[in-house]
């Protein structure tokens, strides 16, 4: 070292571009390459099978998809409201629809069963619409018979 700081020693070499981890030729370039990302709709099944979601799946999807599996006529004139223990609650949007759906059950079940798999809807119940309570007030006398002869 000389007396005014400088070191004369040589400088160690500098690495090259074929020695630097940056310049490395393992680059995908413009074609598909196996250290590219993954989908997400690629990983999700595989997700689901792992955390043992499948069946919660399976039922999600009765609702999710019930316009594509039963057909848009008739996803437009009911609606399915519950999925419990295999039984799905459907309710029409009148008790006319809710008989032509009973009478269709058959081919609504199957199509369910197709679309999804034979275990997620084991029977189908069939409803018409809510009818009105006529209990107005908090009290009110219980009467069996008709209300239209009073």
């Amino acid at each position: 070292m000389s007396s005014n700081g400088f070191d004369y020693r040589p400088r160690p070499r500098r690495r090259g571009k074929s020695d630097d981890p940056r310049f490395r030729k393992e680059w995908s370039g413009p074609g598909p390459d196996k250290r590219d990302p993954e989908t997400l709709g690629a990983l999700l099944p595989q997700i689901v099978r792992k955390n043992g979601w499948t069946r919660k799946v399976a039922d999600a999807s009765v609702f999710g998809r019930w316009e594509a599996i039963v057909g848009p006529d008739i996803a437009s004139h009911c609606r399915p409201e519950q999925l419990e223990n295999g039984e799905l609650l459907v309710v029409a949007e009148s008790t006319a629809w809710a008989t032509q759906l009973r009478l269709f059950s058959r081919q609504i079940h199957g199509k369910i069963a197709a679309a999804l798999g034979p275990n997620v809807v084991k029977r189908l119940k069939i409803t018409g619409p809510k009818q009105p309570t006529r209990s107005y007030g908090p009290r009110r006398v219980r009467f069996n018979g008709s209300r239209d002869t009073f």
